[in-house]
């Protein structure tokens, strides 16, 4: 079977008034995954979606929902977000001095527990939970705020991580987040990477539908 990355289009991009829309839009274009980036304010500068955005968007799409908390100590509202119908919980490892705690409760959950590090954190860090994980999120640029540049050295902490991967038989994805585009994509599968969130460059305001297809196509195997 013929492989290609993952596309989650992060709603952060999308039009918010006509959010239903742009949900249907990404959903009939093939994309995989929705991705929600939840902001406090705290952890990043920026604000934005509550539980009550992921209840809605359960309710419009079948795509599961990869609800990535950028939240100060996550495991405050893990449960609240995995009842909101997340599929997928993304915790901060800088966030919380309980990793271990915050990602036990989104398996408790019976939700899918993703790690995600920030640019400079190392992948070392993260491997005492690695076995417990089904994603792994390397952000790719500085957390916070879209349409940012892609960072090049992020290469480098996707290899080592799917090395790991390899080494241990581990079957997590492998998600990058920031400054997606078809090269730096490319590069990032090449590197080991599975799933792309993909926010200014679906949302484009042109043609998302193009632009999904892209990725998947200068990924194929």
């Amino acid at each position: 079977m013929d492989m290609s990355i993952k596309v989650a289009p992060s709603i952060l991009s999308a039009d918010y008034l006509n959010l239903q829309d742009d949900v249907a839009l990404v959903e009939a274009a093939g994309a995989d995954m929705l991705h929600v980036d939840v902001m406090d304010g705290m952890f990043v500068p920026s604000i934005s979606y509550g539980p009550g955005w992921v209840k809605a968007l359960k309710q419009v799409t079948n795509l599961p929902l990869d609800v990535h908390l950028m939240v100060e100590e996550p495991e405050r509202y893990v449960d609240e977000f995995a009842q909101a119908g997340s599929d997928i919980i993304g915790v901060q490892y800088e966030a919380t001095q309980h990793i271990h705690r915050a990602l036990q409760m989104i398996k408790n959950n019976g939700v899918k527990a993703e790690v995600v590090i920030n640019p400079g954190t190392a992948v070392e860090l993260i491997e005492p939970v690695l076995d417990m994980v089904d994603q792994v999120l390397i952000m790719t640029v500085n957390p916070g705020f879209g349409g940012q540049k892609f960072l090049p050295s992020m290469l480098k902490k996707i290899e080592k991580l799917a090395q790991i991967k390899r080494d241990n038989g581990y079957t997590f994805d492998i998600q990058i987040d920031g400054g997606a585009n078809d090269e730096t994509t490319k590069l990032a599968y090449e590197a080991g990477a599975t799933v792309a969130v993909a926010g200014s460059y679906v949302y484009d305001k042109v043609d998302p539908a193009a632009k999904i297809a892209r990725l998947k196509e200068v990924t194929a195997d």
